[in-house]
């Protein structure tokens, strides 16, 4: 990719959290360094008043425009430059062509997708043309699934170093978190649940714990992922359904199918949320279990959804102040069984709210290590984990705030 202007385009710059991706990456790698960046969308003059903002530090900026469903324009970005970093989603509605001309063109590509479904069209329509042409495209870059997929690769490399062997299973539990809640999310939750309400095959991909395991690997010890109250004995804690567990434990799973299956074919990997010991805890699990299952089921149906939209819910593009992203965290919880029944134990933080602070910088993070770290991985439709690996949680851990450490 020598002939390429750029290393990397961020695509949907002028969206909120495409500008806090422009953001870091001025104030991280600044213009006209080792790093040749651009941003880009739909839009000239929203271009113009991004690079604005930023201020005078992004003054010689370039910008590009290009439309979701303007395949020569998609097609002239992509060959520009060696990634594409993208926020526009929800991915199921506008991500599809900018894959596939990033399959086209070589051009490794990075996004926030959480949506299971269309990865799984992904995989099914463009990992072949990937491998052949090179691309590593890699979905799932921020809080989803990020500190989850890397967090494996960290635990079990440590396992590996301390004890000589790999942990037969991995729990990561939700300890605390703090943030805003991601309008951009929120829009990809609700279109999933439309979808699977419509299409039986799209509610058979979200149900099943392998649907993005590669075809004749989609089977394994995991069942579906928790729905209700449970008690982990290792962790000696109550536990309440994950809302992102859904996609987390499949990305972790196709990122252990991947890599040739290093931790065994009966590897096991369940999230939850930890709530604490004694009844209160309960109590409180309980409530969790239920306000998701109702969000769930209300969101099912059109005039509930409709009323919570207008009502309730952020809109895609909106997001918390700056106050609010500097002052939010999250504090994750891993526990590895090793295979003579002892735990190895870790724990995953991150200095911003997860939705979007914390998330943008990981995001950037993840494109800068495929446009210059020399990766090990082939092309194809990949996964943190096993497209960048080390190389990334290096990045995370220098760069963009989150700490990997081993719990005594």
């Amino acid at each position: 990719m020598t002939d390429r202007t750029f290393d990397i385009v961020v695509w949907g710059a002028t969206g909120f959290t495409g500008a806090l991706v422009a953001e870091y990456l001025l104030a991280q790698y600044g213009l006209g360094g080792d790093l040749c960046w651009a941003i880009a969308g739909r839009s000239q003059e929203k271009l113009d008043s991004v690079k604005a903002e930023l201020g005078a530090d992004a003054a010689d900026l370039a910008t590009l425009v290009a439309d979701s469903f303007d395949e020569e324009s998609l097609a002239a970005m992509t060959a520009s430059t060696k990634v594409v970093i993208t926020t526009v989603g929800p991915y199921a509605q506008y991500g599809s062509p900018l894959v596939a001309a990033c399959v086209a063109n070589g051009t490794h590509y990075c996004d926030l997708a959480g949506e299971a479904q269309w990865i799984r069209r992904m995989i099914d329509t463009h990992h072949d043309a990937a491998v052949a042409s090179g691309a590593r495209i890699v979905n799932c870059c921020g809080f989803d699934s990020v500190p989850m997929d890397i967090g494996v690769w960290f635990l079990q490399d440590e396992a590996r170093q301390r004890y000589g062997s790999y942990c037969d299973a991995i729990t990561m539990l939700v300890k605390a978190t703090k943030g805003g809640p991601s309008g951009g999310t929120i829009a990809s939750m609700l279109n999933i649940i439309k979808e699977a309400r419509a299409d039986r095959s799209v509610a058979r991909v979200l149900v099943d714990p392998y649907a993005l395991n590669p075809p004749g690997d989609r089977e394994g010890p995991d069942g579906r992922d928790q729905q209700g109250v449970r008690y982990d004995d290792v962790a000696e804690t109550w536990t309440a359904p994950f809302v992102m567990a859904g996609i987390n434990t499949k990305v972790v799973r196709r990122s252990h199918a991947l890599q040739g299956y290093p931790y065994g074919r009966d590897f096991r990997y369940r999230e939850a949320v930890m709530m604490g010991k004694g009844a209160s805890s309960w109590a409180k699990a309980s409530t969790m279990t239920a306000a998701l299952g109702g969000f769930v089921v209300a969101s099912g149906f059109e005039f509930s959804r409709g009323l919570l939209e207008k009502h309730v819910l952020p809109k895609p593009g909106e997001g918390p102040s700056q106050s609010q992203r500097e002052n939010g965290f999250y504090d994750l919880r891993q526990f590895g069984q090793l295979p003579d029944g002892s735990v190895i134990k870790s724990r995953i933080k991150g200095d911003r709210d997860p939705g979007y602070g914390s998330t943008s910088k990981m995001l950037a993070e993840a494109g800068v290590s495929l446009a210059v770290d020399d990766l090990e991985s082939a092309g194809g439709v990949l996964t943190p984990a096993a497209a960048m690996g080390g190389a990334l949680l290096g990045r995370l851990r220098e760069n963009a705030g989150l700490t990997f450490e081993i719990l005594d």
